[in-house]
């Protein structure tokens, strides 16, 4: 595998540290992701060099976290810059809020570094200078923990004892279970338990870390496998009750063979692919939110959810506010949620109605749902193949014209502003979406016949 820039820097920095006398490996995730062939997004450099030695040894860097030994380190490669993460191998004392020790003691052991990281098969350490002159990984790891043969034989285990490991960053549950789902490893049966026993503790967790780690989840492509495994170890109804409560929740066996609310959201996070957009994902997740709160069934009458978009909405609202999302993010996934029903009307909309369809942002999105939820429940893709013909052959400049009645063109032809402008305006752009007038002449005419002045 042909060294990545990033790997070319971090190579550097071990190499500098070495020269120095100071022990420094690669460390944590991108040893695993080499070890299965998996080219690593950025490297973490591990070494005995305390965080006063490597600010000084490099002409760039940042104290980020030196109280917990951990140093960013700029170099380039070509014009391109990197950032590398060295951390100083350390052991921490007690954990006293969830997610940082109390006190951090500086090592010279790497050995006593490994032992306080999360899962065996993130706590291997490789030296890429041996690596390189060896050519073999396997001979060039520093493994205390077994984390090797935990790789090979698909197993997420914490380091140590679990429940130590869980209580010092409560985090580190919902990162077995994504590991988990991500590799489709099996998590290790004390470590699972640990996670089942220590649920309730992910409340400590900041919302911003856990709507963080839920977002990998729904878009590292194994979705699905990710949420079965949050309910089975009773994170799900901790971290998204709103969510757990889909199960159970029967549907219309005519519309939705494929069983209750949670099976068809299970099915649609199935579909989302690796890379999927954050929004795109939430948006199917909560698609359907608002369906236990509005399920009814009167027989012989089928079962219904009447104004479950609208409560959807306002349920999904709630969420994204409780986990902090950015005003933009909310604005796309409470569009998703509040459209995914008016596809069953495309092919009756008039062209207006169409158009403006069409407008919504990242429309491409509402398309996308719109897909994965027919083939999560009927199947039948005959309104996702029509709203996706229409919007490929309309031109832009149909779709978004340029206005040919302004407020301006109202007020010189002698409306005062009011209460109606918007009405007058909605109706000329209506009739100009439509083809029913082709000028401003035609629009002040039309709007004179619908809107008589005084």
């Amino acid at each position: 595998m042909k060294p990545s820039a990033a790997q070319i820097v971090a190579e550097r920095i071990v190499e500098r540290l070495r020269e120095a006398a100071y022990e420094a490996y690669f460390a944590g995730g991108c040893v695993r992701d080499l070890l299965l062939g998996v080219v690593p997004k950025d490297f973490d450099v591990a070494t005995s060099a305390h965080p006063d030695a490597v600010l000084a040894m490099f002409p760039k860097t940042f104290a980020v976290g030196a109280h917990f030994g951990v140093v960013l380190v700029c170099d380039k490669v070509d014009v391109r810059e990197i950032v590398t993460e060295v951390a100083t191998f350390r052991s921490d004392g007690v954990y006293l809020d969830g997610r940082h020790p109390a006190e951090v003691r500086f090592s010279a052991s790497a050995r006593e570094d490994v032992l306080r990281r999360d899962f065996t098969i993130n706590g291997m350490m490789l030296d890429p200078i041996l690596q390189r002159e060896t050519c073999s990984l396997t001979s060039s790891l520093l493994d205390y923990v077994g984390g090797q043969n935990d790789l090979r034989d698909g197993i997420v285990r914490a380091i140590g004892e679990p429940h130590r490991r869980f209580e010092e960053d409560k985090l580190r549950m919902l990162r077995a279970v994504r590991f988990a789902a991500r590799f489709d490893y099996v998590i290790d049966p004390a470590t699972e338990q640990a996670i089942r026993e220590l649920a309730p503790g992910i409340a400590q967790v900041s919302r911003e870390r856990v709507r963080d780690e839920l977002t990998r989840m729904l878009t590292e492509g194994h979705a699905r496998r990710a949420f079965e495994l949050l309910d089975r170890v009773g994170l799900l109804r901790q971290v998204l009750p709103e969510i757990d409560r889909l199960h159970g929740i029967e549907q219309p066996p005519e519309y939705h063979p494929e069983g209750d609310a949670w099976i068809h959201t299970l099915l649609l996070l199935e579909k989302l692919r690796a890379g999927a957009p954050a929004t795109l994902a939430w948006g199917a997740l909560l698609h359907d939110v608002g369906k236990p709160a509005t399920f009814s069934h009167n027989p012989p009458d089928r079962i219904r959810f009447n104004g479950h978009v609208e409560v959807g909405v306002k349920i999904a609202h709630e969420i994204l506010r409780r986990l902090r999302f950015s005003n933009e993010e909310c604005t796309q996934i409470l569009s998703l949620v509040e459209n995914h029903m008016r596809f069953g009307d495309v092919e009756k909309m008039r062209e207006s109605t169409l158009k403006r369809f069409f407008r919504l942002p990242r429309f491409d999105e509402h398309l996308e749902l719109h897909r994965i939820d027919c083939l999560s429940s009927h199947g039948d893709l005959s309104l996702y193949e029509f709203a996706k013909r229409r919007r490929e052959e309309l031109p832009e400049e149909q779709v978004r014209p340029a206005l040919l009645v302004t407020g301006r063109d109202l007020i010189e032809a002698g409306y005062m502003p009011g209460p109606q402008f918007k009405q007058m305006l909605a109706a000329a752009e209506d009739a100009q979406l439509e083809g029913r007038i082709l000028t401003r002449k035609q629009g002040i005419e039309l709007v004179r016949a619908m809107f008589p002045a005084g």
